[in-house]
């Protein structure tokens, strides 16, 4: 009988923003916030809250912020230095952003399975593990 490996879930802050906007993909998000184990590293509360506070306001951005503090989740606010330098070499090596660059090194280093909507870390597949919620139709947005 084999042992199942269970991996956590990182969300990124296109699977959050779909959770918080009740996006396609919500309900999989939400799926992920009832596991044991789900993270938030930093980038992602702070590319949320300035989209958020660019685009709806300081009270809106602040509100967010709380109820996302309130989740069953663990936000990853320090960054250790293997962590630094896996992001380091995923932003040199493939056309990614320096924000999903960090987002996707900590998936990696805590072997979290990435859950996203952004099509920017296609070109991380085989790398790092990773649910894809349905992408936004550019036509439709």
């Amino acid at each position: 009988m084999s042992e199942e490996i269970f991996h956590p879930y990182l969300l990124d802050t296109s699977a959050l923003f779909s959770y918080i906007e009740d996006e396609p993909g919500a309900d999989t998000v939400e799926l992920a916030l009832r596991e044991k184990t789900t993270f938030i590293p930093w980038t992602v509360l702070m590319e949320v809250y300035y989209i958020t506070l660019q685009e709806d306001g300081i009270a809106e951005a602040d509100r967010r912020i709380a109820l996302i503090k309130e989740l069953n989740v663990k936000i990853l606010l320090n960054m250790d230095e293997s962590t630094l330098l896996t992001a380091a070499r995923l932003k040199a090596e493939h056309k990614i952003s320096f924000a999903d660059a960090i987002i996707a090194a900590f998936a990696i280093r805590k072997n979290c399975i990435l859950m996203h909507k952004d099509p920017e870390y296609e070109s991380l597949r085989g790398l790092v593990l990773m649910e894809v919620l349905p992408y936004k139709n550019v036509n439709n947005q």
